[in-house]
């Protein structure tokens, strides 16, 4: 495919805030701002202004300087695995109310090609299963498969609402077996050389949702504060934090963080002990935030909130919550009243 023109790579296409919020990603494992941005043409004070726009041609820089910091070819789906719906912005919560599942893929496409418009997305069913499949209009050469990585990433997190299993297929080769790539998606079945790069999702058996519960979770996630790197931290420390902040339930023990991680349960425990804490300790101080942020800032009944969080009941999750702030979660929803 022909590159695009120069003067249509130094048009402002789109938002900074996913640039900021991929190289806060890459602070995450370690990576220097300064490293990041040397040489791109973009600015830090780009990434801090709230109205700021990209050119494709920054974007390209950004990301050609990225991928070889980055090391783990997995890593730009990974990324995208980070874009929910809050993170594409105020149009994204306009999708979050949609209770269809047909009509909320159909939004997604058509949110992602206008607000995020770096490739072209073509989108086709048959019966209830659903195809995305992404082209490059960009002529983005060797950067396609980082791009598209991130895509995939945040459409499979997006689109997990209203589908449990995805096959995912890349046009390109990988140097990760299948079972690496699981670690980051259980849910998917991935492959590669295929002769597009496509997500395909069975919609059946997933009604509309009769309720708003789902919803508010997601409204009262988005105005949680954006942590901010601290290069202090261990990078497996920072890794297992932003595990357990997209999963806190019941499915994020130390067996399964250890195993996305690649590494025993026992070295994840000796690791985090040696960076002075532990899984218990860092799963316990999400847990708080997000409890108070749902008593706070949602009407969920107390034991939908401790069901989220991995409690068994609504007992467990009172006990749990006193232990920790000194007030029962009654408390802190009457004082919300």
């Amino acid at each position: 495919m022909e590159t695009s023109s120069p003067i249509a790579l130094e048009v402002p296409i789109i938002s900074a805030r996913y640039a900021r919020r991929f190289v806060r990603f890459l602070e995450g494992k370690g990576v220097k701002r300064q490293a990041i941005l040397q040489d791109t043409g973009v600015t830090a004070e780009q990434l801090d202004n709230p109205d700021a726009s990209l050119s494709m041609k920054e974007v390209i820089e950004l990301l050609s300087k990225a991928e070889w910091l980055m090391g783990d070819e997995r890593a730009p789906f990974q990324f995208g695995q980070q874009l929910d719906l809050p993170a594409h912005g105020l149009l994204g919560f306009a999708v979050l109310g949609q209770e269809n599942p047909r009509r909320l893929i159909a939004m997604i496409v058509q949110y992602l090609r206008v607000g995020l418009p770096l490739m072209d997305m073509e989108l086709s069913s048959t019966g209830s299963t659903f195809r995305i499949r992404l082209i490059d209009t960009w002529g983005l050469g060797e950067l396609r498969p980082c791009l598209t990585k991130i895509y995939m990433g945040s459409i499979q997190r997006i689109s997990a609402q209203v589908c449990s299993h995805f096959s995912i297929h890349f046009d390109f080769p990988s140097q990760s077996g299948p079972e690496q790539w699981n670690l980051l998606a259980g849910d998917c079945d991935f492959r590669f050389n295929a002769p597009f790069s496509e997500v395909t999702m069975p919609l059946s058996g997933y009604p509309a949702r009769g309720d708003d519960a789902g919803l508010e979770f997601l409204l009262a996630r988005s105005r949680f504060p954006e942590p901010q790197p601290d290069a202090t931290l261990d990078e497996t420390v920072v890794q297992v934090r932003e595990m357990i902040m997209s999963q806190p339930g019941r499915p994020c023990t130390t067996e399964n963080i250890a195993r996305r991680l690649g590494i025993s349960p026992r070295s994840l425990r000796q690791h985090l002990a040696a960076a002075g804490t532990s899984f218990r300790q860092l799963r316990n101080d999400i847990r708080e935030h997000f409890a108070t942020l749902y008593l706070s800032d949602t009407s969920v009944p107390l034991e939908s909130i401790g069901e989220k969080l991995g409690f068994s009941d609504q007992a467990s999750f009172t006990k749990a919550y006193r232990a920790w702030t000194g007030k029962t979660p009654g408390d802190v929803r009457r004082h919300r009243r």
